[in-house]
C-alpha cells in the first residue's frame, strides 16, 4: 500500500475515531488544500475524503488506498476501467499533486455494511427539486418466472392432446416421449440458469443472454427472430381460444357470422383486451396471470376429483369406468393407429407442451434479481409441469379404454357371449364400432376425455381458456421486451424507433403496438397451421443457441466465466444444443430450413456491418484461445523455405503519417503474414508514457479504418536508434516474429544534424546484425504527411523547413490529437490504393540476396489492383554471354514458379558513367570530406574523431568503383523503367566500420534519384526464402 509520512500534527486537526484523516496529511505536504481534502470544517463523522469519509473507505490506515467497494465495481466494462472513487495507479505511485481528475468521487448512495448500496446502481441520483421517481415494479422468482413459465408451458395439447397421445402410445412410451422432452428443456435451463447468474442481468430475456455471451452475430439474429416468433405465437395462442369459444358456440347455435370469421372477431377483441392488460402495467398483467394460474390449477383439482368419483351410465358408455387395474395394464402398451401413429410423429406433437421455458427469462429487467429468480423459478416450473403431465397422462390411463361408443343401449350382463374387449368384464358391449374402427368415445377417439372424466366439464373449458390466454399474455409481453433490448442495441437500421421505454417500467409502448399489429395481421389470416411449424423451429433455434452459449463460454476456460449457478455441464450442454437442431428436423424438416436460412442471412448482415459493441462474448474468448494455441503451436515446429513468409517491422512512427508506406506493406502482407506498425517515442520516459497509452488505441483504430490488418505497438526510449534495436529484439512472438525491417528513405540526410544521420544507417547496420531483411521504399513526392496534417513529428529526422520528408519516431506536442479524432480523420489516398493498370513492375536483382527481392514484388502481383501489371527482371551480365545467362536466369525463375517469363540482361552495367552524373556524385559527398590528402590512418582517425561520419580521401578511392556503379544504375533505370508502376531493386550494403553513413546515404541518393515511381530497396538476410523442391 502507498503509505504516507505522519508528521508531527497539531491537537487541532480533525480526527475520525483517533484517526488522522488523509485529506489532512496531503493538505500539509502540498501545502494547502490538496486533491483529496475535505471541506472545511469537516469532523470525524463528517471527515470526507474525496466526499466520503476514510472510516468508510479505510480501516483507519493512512493511505490513499480504499477498501474494496460495490460502487469500484459497478458497469465496469473494458480492462482498466477507472472506478469512481478509486485511486489510479498514478496517485498511488506518483507524486502526488492537486489534481481532482484523478480521484472521482464515488456515489452518494447510502452504504450497508458490506458497501452494497441500497438502491440499484444504474439508479441515478435524484436531482434537487424534482419529484423522486417511483420504483418500478419488480416481481420475485414465483411470481416473476415460476408461475410465467408454468402459465406458458401448460397449454392446450395438455387438454386436448395428451389423453389421445396416452392412448397411442401407452403409458410406458407417453412417459418415455414427457421424459424426452423434459431432458431437453432441463438441459436448457441449466443452461440459462447459469448464463443468467455469470454477471447481472438486464432486460431483453433471451437476446440479452444470449447476445452477451456469444456476441451480437448470433444474438442479434435470434433476438429479431425470437421476437416476430413471440409475437406470431400471440395469434396462434389466441386463434386457439376463439376456436374454443366458436366451438361453444356452434354447439348452441349461436355463431356471430359464420365459423372463419368468428374465429377473426373473437381472435380480435381477444388480443385487444390483453393489450390493454398490457399497456395497463407489469402489475396488472401479473395479476392477470395469477387468476389464469388459479383457474388452471382448479381445472386440475376438479379432473383429479372427477377420477374418484363413481362413473355414472352416461360416463361408462363414453369409456370411463374410474381406477382399473385391467385398464392401466391395457393402456400400458401401445396401440399405434392413423398417420401419426408412430413413436416420433408423437413425440413432434407433445413436445411443443414441453417448450415455455423463456417466459420468466424474456422479462429479466422486470425481476427483483434475475440470478436467483431465473435459475429457481424455471427449474421450478419444469419440474411441477413436468410432473403434471406424468400424473395426467398415468390416471386418466387407468380410467378411460381406448374405445367406446357413448350408447346407452351397449350394455350388457358380464360374461355375455360375442363381446369381446376389456369393457365386456365392466358390462358394456363395445366390439362392433370398435372392429369397425366407428367409436366416437374413448381415449383414441374423444379429445375432450380429460371434461368428460372431471367432476364438472366446463371448468376444464375455463382451463382450457386460462391456459390458451395466459401463453398469449405471455408472448404479448415477452416480444415487446426483448425488441425493446435489441432496438437499444441498434444493430439493425430503422428500428431504433420501438426502443423507447415509457413509465417507471420502462415499457416498450411502441413495441406492444408493433406486436398487437403482428398478431392482429395473423388472426386475420386465420390459417397458422402453415406458420406455426417455422415458430415452433424458432424457439428450439433460441434453445440451441443458450445450449450452445453455455458450452461455448465453460470450453474457453476465461476467468470472466464465472456462474453462481453450479448444477451445469458443459457435455450436456453441447448435447441439449445438437438434440434441439435434431428435433427441429423431426418436428418438420422444411421449416427447419427456413429457419436456419433465416437466421444465416441475419448473422451475415451483422458480421457485414461490424456493429461497435463490446460485451466481452466467449467468442472474443475462444478467439484468444486459439490464437495461442496455434502460437504455442507454431513455436513446437522447424522452419522451412516453403512456409517461409515476409513478417515485418514497419517504421512508421504514428502510422498516419506516412500512409504510403503502411499501404505498400499491407498489400503484401494482407492476409498472408504478419505486419507490426512501430513508432519510438523519443523523449523522458514519464512524459511519454502517457502519451503512448492515450494514441495507441486511435493507431489501432486508424490502421482498421483503412483496412490494414497489422498490429501496432510503440516504446519509450532516448533516442531513434536504441528505440528500434528495442523493437527488433522484443517485438513479434515465437514464430510469429518479424524478419524484415521496412522503413522510408530520409530524403532530407544532407541537411539534418550528423548523428541523426548516424542513427538512421545505424538502423540499417543493426537490423543486419540482427540478421533481417531490409526494405527501404523511396518515393517521388516524399512519404511523410504530417505537415498536411498539421502535426508535429520527430526533429531527429526532419529538418523544420522540410517538415514533409521522412521518419520513424514522434515527439508529439501538446497537440497531440486524441484517439478519436485520430481514428476519424479523413485518410490520405495513396499509389498503392489505386489500380495499376498495364503497367511494369521492374525487378533489378543485381545481387543474390536469398529471393527476397523477387519475392516481394511476386507477392504484390498477386493482389487485385497490381495483378494487370506486366512483371520484367533485370540481370547484370557480360555482352558475350548474354543469352547463355539468359537461358540461366529464366530456367532458374521457372523452376521458383513465380510466372517471370521477361527477363533482360544489362550488359552494360559496369561502363563508365556520364562525366555530367560523376560530378553530380562528387558534389553530392563534398560537404562531408575529410579533405585529409590521404594522410595515414592515425592522423584521419584523429582528424575524424568526434564526426565519423565524415568521409577520407582514402576511403573515397577505394569505394570509387561501387560509387560509379551506383551512378551507372540509376542512367539505366533511369533509360528502362522511367515509366514503370513500381521499381524494385537490390539494396547495396555498406560494410560497417568501413564506409561513413554520409557516403552510404550518397550511394542510395545517387542510386534512386530522379525517378518517379516508387523505389523499393531490398535486400535479404542472405538465406534462402525461395525454393524449388518439394521436401
Amino acid at each position: 500500500m502507498a503509505e504516507l509520512p505522519v508528521p508531527e500534527l497539531p491537537p487541532t486537526l480533525s480526527r475520525c475515531s483517533g484517526r488522522f484523516t488523509i485529506s489532512t496529511l496531503l493538505g500539509m505536504e502540498e501545502g494547502g488544500r490538496g486533491p483529496y481534502a475535505p471541506a472545511e470544517g469537516a469532523g470525524c463523522d463528517g471527515t470526507h475524503l474525496s466526499g466520503s469519509t476514510l472510516c468508510t473507505r479505510t480501516f483507519g490506515y493512512n493511505t490513499v488506498d480504499v477498501v474494496p467497494a460495490y460502487e469500484h465495481y459497478a458497469n465496469s466494462n473494458g480492462v482498466g476501467d477507472g472506478r469512481r472513487g478509486r485511486p489510479s495507479l498514478a496517485d498511488l505511485h506518483s507524486i502526488l499533486k492537486p489534481d481532482t481528475g484523478h480521484l472521482r468521487p464515488p456515489l452518494s448512495e447510502p452504504q450497508r455494511s458490506n458497501g452494497v448500496p441500497e438502491a440499484g446502481p444504474e439508479e441515478a441520483p435524484e436531482e434537487p427539486g424534482r419529484a423522486p421517481t417511483p420504483e418500478p415494479v419488480r416481481f420475485g422468482w414465483v411470481k416473476g418466472v415460476m408461475i410465467r413459465c408454468m402459465l406458458n408451458i401448460w397449454g392446450v395439447i395438455l387438454y386436448l392432446r395428451l389423453p389421445w397421445i396416452t392412448a397411442q402410445a401407452g403409458i410406458a412410451l407417453t412417459w418415455l416421449i414427457i421424459l424426452m422432452s423434459v431432458t431437453v428443456t432441463t438441459i436448457t435451463g441449466l443452461s440459462i440458469s447459469a448464463i443468467s447468474t455469470n454477471g447481472k442481468v438486464k432486460s431483453g430475456g433471451t437476446y440479452f443472454l444470449i447476445s452477451r455471451s456469444l456476441g451480437p452475430e448470433l444474438g442479434g439474429s435470434i433476438g429479431l427472430i425470437f421476437a416476430f416468433a413471440n409475437a406470431v405465437a400471440v395469434a396462434m395462442h389466441t386463434v386457439g381460444f376463439a376456436e374454443t369459444v366458436r366451438d361453444l358456440l356452434q354447439e348452441h347455435n349461436s355463431l356471430i357470422v359464420d365459423p372463419t370469421n368468428d374465429i377473426r372477431i373473437i381472435g380480435v377483441v381477444t388480443v385487444t383486451v390483453l393489450l390493454g392488460i398490457s399497456l395497463a402495467g407489469m402489475e396488472w398483467e401479473a395479476k392477470a396471470q395469477i387468476l389464469f394460474f388459479l383457474v388452471i390449477l382448479v381445472s386440475f383439482i376438479n379432473y383429479l376429483v372427477g377420477t374418484v368419483i363413481p362413473a355414472t351410465a352416461e360416463k361408462q358408455a363414453k369409456g370411463f369406468f374410474s381406477y382399473r387395474a385391467e385398464i392401466f395394464a391395457q393402456n400400458f402398451v401401445p396401440n399405434w393407429r392413423g398417420p401419426e401413429g408412430s413413436f416420433f410423429g408423437l413425440f413432434s406433437i407433445f413436445f411443443p407442451s414441453a417448450t415455455g421455458i423463456l417466459a420468466g427469462a424474456n422479462i429479466s429487467g422486470d425481476l427483483k434479481d434475475p440470478a436467483v429468480a431465473i435459475p429457481k423459478g424455471t427449474l421450478m416450473a419444469i419440474f411441477w409441469t413436468t410432473m403434471s403431465y406424468l400424473v395426467l397422462s398415468a390416471t386418466i390411463g387407468a380410467c378411460v379404454v381406448r374405445d367406446a361408443s357413448g350408447s346407452l343401449n351397449d350394455s350388457v350382463a358380464v360374461g355375455s357371449p360375442g363381446c369381446e374387449g376389456l369393457a365386456c368384464g365392466f358390462g358394456w358391449n363395445f366390439t362392433a364400432c370398435a372392429q369397425r374402427q366407428s367409436c366416437r368415445y374413448g381415449l383414441s377417439n374423444y379429445y375432450q376425455s380429460m371434461s368428460m372424466v372431471s367432476g364438472f366439464g366446463p371448468l376444464i373449458t375455463a382451463g382450457i381458456f386460462g391456459a390458451t390466454l395466459s401463453s398469449a399474455l405471455a408472448c404479448l409481453v415477452s416480444a415487446p421486451k426483448v425488441f425493446q433490448c435489441l432496438c437499444r442495441d441498434q444493430l439493425y437500421p430503422l428500428i431504433g424507433f420501438f426502443g423507447k421505454g415509457y413509465g417507471r417500467n420502462s415499457e416498450p409502448i411502441r413495441g406492444y403496438m408493433l406486436t398487437y399489429v403482428i398478431a392482429v395481421g395473423f388472426i386475420l389470416i386465420a390459417e397458422l397451421n402453415a406458420i406455426a411449424p417455422i415458430i415452433s423451429n424458432f424457439f428450439l433455434c433460441s434453445y440451441a443457441l443458450i445450449n450452445f452459449s453455455c458450452f461455448h463460454a465453460s470450453i474457453t476456460n476465461s476467468p470472466g466465466w464465472r456462474p453462481s449457478f453450479r448444477y451445469y455441464s458443459k457435455w450436456a450442454a453441447l448435447f441439449g444444443a445438437a438434440v434441439s437442431v435434431v428435433i427441429m428436423f423431426l418436428l418438420t424438416w422444411w421449416a427447419a430450413l427456413i429457419a436456419f436460412g433465416i437466421v444465416i442471412f441475419l448473422l451475415g448482415y451483422v458480421l457485414y456491418k461490424k456493429p461497435d459493441v463490446n460485451w466481452g462474448s466467449s467468442m472474443q474468448a475462444s478467439s484468444y484461445n486459439m490464437a495461442l494455441n496455434y502460437s504455442v503451436g507454431l513455436s513446437e515446429v522447424e522452419e522451412h523455405i516453403k512456409n517461409y513468409r515476409p513478417q515485418c517491422l514497419v517504421l512508421t512512427g504514428p502510422p498516419n503519417f506516412r500512409p504510403a508506406l503502411v499501404d505498400f506493406v499491407g498489400t503484401f502482407t494482407k492476409n498472408l503474414s504478419l505486419m507490426l506498425c512501430g513508432n519510438v517515442l523519443i523523449g523522458p520516459q514519464k512524459q511519454k508514457m502517457p502519451e503512448s497509452r492515450l494514441t495507441a488505441d486511435g493507431h489501432i483504430k486508424w490502421l482498421m479504418k483503412r483496412k490494414i490488418k497489422a498490429f501496432y505497438t510503440d516504446v519509450v526510449a532516448e533516442d531513434l536508434r536504441s528505440g528500434v534495436q528495442m523493437l527488433i529484439q522484443a517485438a513479434g512472438l515465437g514464430k510469429m516474429r518479424p524478419n524484415i525491417l521496412a522503413l522510408g528513405y530520409k530524403r532530407n540526410w544532407r541537411t539534418v544534424s550528423p548523428q541523426s544521420l548516424e542513427d538512421y544507417v545505424g538502423i540499417l547496420h543493426d537490423a543486419f546484425d540482427f540478421k533481417y531483411g531490409v526494405c527501404l521504399m523511396r518515393m517521388k513526392e516524399g512519404l511523410n504527411v504530417s505537415r498536411v496534417m498539421q502535426a508535429h513529428v520527430n526533429p531527429t529526422f526532419e529538418a523544420a523547413e522540410h517538415p514533409e520528408e521522412n521518419g520513424t519516431g514522434s515527439r508529439a506536442a501538446p497537440g497531440t490529437a486524441d484517439p478519436a479524432a485520430l481514428a476519424g480523420e479523413q485518410q490520405t489516398s495513396t499509389i498503392f490504393q489505386s489500380e495499376q493498370g498495364k503497367k511494369t513492375i521492374d525487378i533489378y536483382w543485381l545481387f543474390d540476396d536469398g529471393g527476397l527481392t523477387l519475392l516481394i514484388p511476386y507477392l504484390l502481383g498477386r493482389k487485385k489492383r497490381w495483378a494487370k501489371c506486366k512483371i520484367r527482371v533485370f540481370v547484370g551480365g557480360q555482352i558475350n554471354r548474354m543469352d547463355e545467362e539468359r537461358k540461366a536466369i529464366v530456367s532458374l525463375l521457372s523452376k521458383f514458379r513465380l510466372g517471370f517469363h521477361e527477363v533482360h540482361i544489362l550488359p552494360d552495367i559496369n561502363q563508365k558513367p556520364r562525366p555530367e552524373h560523376i560530378r553530380r556524385f562528387e558534389d553530392l559527398i563534398a560537404p562531408f570530406r575529410l579533405n585529409d590528402g590521404f594522410k595515414d590512418e592515425a592522423t584521419v582517425n584523429e582528424m575524424r574523431q568526434g564526426c565519423p561520419w565524415k568521409i577520407s580521401d582514402e576511403e573515397v578511392n577505394k569505394n570509387r568503383a561501387k560509387s560509379l556503379r551506383q551512378v551507372r544504375l540509376n542512367e539505366i533505370l533511369l533509360d528502362y523503367s522511367r515509366d514503370a508502376a513500381l521499381i524494385a531493386i537490390t539494396l547495396p550494403i555498406g560494410r560497417k566500420g568501413r564506409c561513413p553513413s554520409s557516403l552510404y546515404m550518397a550511394w542510395l541518393e545517387t542510386l534512386s534519384q530522379d525517378l518517379r515511381p516508387p523505389v523499393i530497396l531490398t535486400r535479404g538476410n542472405q538465406e534462402n526464402v525461395l525454393t524449388f523442391y518439394c521436401q
